[in-house]
């Protein structure tokens, strides 16, 4: 029988795995082990728990699954979460992200993962473009390439890493004192945005 794991991750030791975990009750699945740690995301960070987790996978011989609360607890960027997914397949590992409901096991759940990173990937990239045309419009009209922000760098990619882990979007709109548009515009420019916008 082949084996499942359950990998969660948090980017703070601050923050709760129990959100992840209550959404693995919720789906009613017992994995054979769970994986978890409370470390950065970011590009190039290492991480042990998840390295246990493939490994302990591939040593049931037989594939086996990877549980995981949302498909961004598998990377920090599109493109990242993309190679991921299809370096486990390649390993004949599926992956099931619970909030998302993409199971790669079925066909049917490829095809939604592939269209997931797509489209994501196309929202990145027309979100760079506005960018770009707004900075050109800017320097035509003799201003900075870009407004300076209200918040330092690390607030606002705060902000952005406690929205993707789940706080409530009017907790951190009140936190902070920012809008709505504002803690999603922050969530977008750090690959941290949701499916659930509330």
């Amino acid at each position: 029988m082949s084996r499942v794991a359950f990998y969660a991750r948090v980017s703070t030791k601050g923050q709760s795995l129990n959100q992840q975990r209550d959404a693995l009750a919720a789906a009613r699945i017992t994995p054979d082990r769970e994986f978890s740690e409370k470390l950065s995301g970011t590009a190039g960070v290492e991480r042990p728990q998840y390295t246990a987790a493939v490994q302990w996978l591939h040593e049931g011989g037989e594939g086996g699954t990877l549980v995981v609360a949302a498909i961004d607890r598998l990377g920090r960027s599109v493109a990242e979460v993309a190679a991921t997914v299809a370096e486990l397949a390649a390993a004949g590992i599926a992956v099931r992200s619970l909030r998302d409901g993409v199971d790669t096991s079925t066909s049917a759940g490829r095809l939604v993962a592939n269209v997931m990173i797509n489209l994501a990937e196309y929202e990145l990239e027309v979100g760079r473009e506005r960018r770009a045309a707004s900075r050109s419009a800017r320097k035509a009209r003799g201003l900075n390439a870009t407004k300076p922000h209200k918040m330092s760098a690390t607030a606002r990619r705060e902000i952005a890493e406690r929205y993707r882990d789940g706080e409530p979007l009017q907790h951190l709109m009140s936190v902070y004192g920012v809008g709505r548009s504002t803690v999603l515009r922050y969530a977008r420019d750090h690959d941290c945005l949701r499916g659930n916008t509330l």
